[in-house]
């Protein structure tokens, strides 16, 4: 674990009873919407770009062909308080832009996860789509009442994409599992001035983690354990596998974390393999992983 963010983890592991009861209030967390959400449950994708900074995505949703121009927007701004991030302009006129100019080269950049297209723009920064379902309701995961589409993000970059590491452990003497870590941008901590009692940002700024098991109480397969925000300033984020319900907790084969990437930048995830009940001689067999 690199040691200029121990001292963070130790203080948040230590708070461990606080958060496991604003948890409790997560567990109907509303969701926020990020800027770059193109469309939900989108098929037949495309991704065109122009020389002037300008992304054209055409895809059938809602039972029609659909033509979104996306402009305005790139990178990400780090938090500051009393200043918007960075958002897309986007025209849903329906035009069928068939004279648009794409100009787009082959994808040189960063492996992304999630991935439906991406490519290189004439100025070298780089447009991307990815497709996930952020919704899922927690502790299950199973599509229900609206909820769990497949989303459509798009993000525009020409520096650095968001970092998020995480570790497992045990916490009450062995008696839970424990994931913890970090999200951050540039080098620098992603999070937000302002959160509903749900934990749903209000801010363009703020960000959730969203943690589902491989495997586990909850059936086989992914399954939405929870959601829960990057902390105010330091960008980490706790969270004890407790029994919030009664067909809990859903300790898993594996964890998978994935985040919406700050400003027009792209999600990130990562995986983490499961941990084993504890024992004394197993106590060091926490696992680590970054994006």
């Amino acid at each position: 674990m690199p040691t200029r963010i121990a001292g963070t983890l130790r203080l948040m592991k230590a708070a461990v009873p606080l958060i496991a009861a604003v948890v409790l209030v997560l567990s109907v967390a509303g969701v926020a919407s990020g800027s770059e959400i193109i469309d939900r449950n989108a098929q037949g994708v495309r991704l065109s770009v122009d020389a002037s900074g300008r992304a054209l995505v055409s895809y059938r949703a809602h039972g029609r062909a659909m033509h979104v121009l996306a402009w305005g927007a790139i990178d990400a701004r780090q938090p500051t308080s009393g200043r918007p991030q960075v958002a897309f302009r986007k025209d849903y006129s329906g035009r069928t832009w068939a004279s648009f100019p794409n100009q787009c080269r082959a994808y040189d950049g960063p492996a992304l996860a999630l991935q439906v297209a991406a490519c290189a723009a004439p100025d070298g920064s780089y447009w991307a789509l990815q497709s996930w379902q952020r919704t899922l309701p927690n502790f299950d995961g199973k599509p229900r009442n609206g909820l769990g589409a497949w989303e459509l993000h798009l993000s525009h970059w020409s520096g650095p994409i968001a970092s998020l590491e995480a570790w497992t452990d045990w916490v009450y003497a062995g008696r839970y599992h424990h994931l913890f870590g970090r999200l951050t941008y540039d080098g620098q901590p992603v999070y937000g001035f302002a959160a509903n009692k749900f934990g749903s940002p209000r801010d363009g700024y703020g960000r959730n983690l969203y943690v589902d098991a491989f495997n586990s109480r909850y059936g086989k397969g992914w399954r939405r354990e929870h959601a829960f925000l990057a902390h105010k300033p330091t960008g980490v984020f706790c969270y004890g596998f407790y029994p919030f319900t009664s067909h809990g907790p859903g300790n898993g084969a594996k964890y998978r974390l994935t985040a919406i990437g700050p400003g027009v930048t792209p999600d990130v995830s990562i995986t983490l393999a499961g941990l084993r009940d504890y024992d004394s001689k197993n106590a060091a067999d926490g696992a680590y992983e970054r994006s």
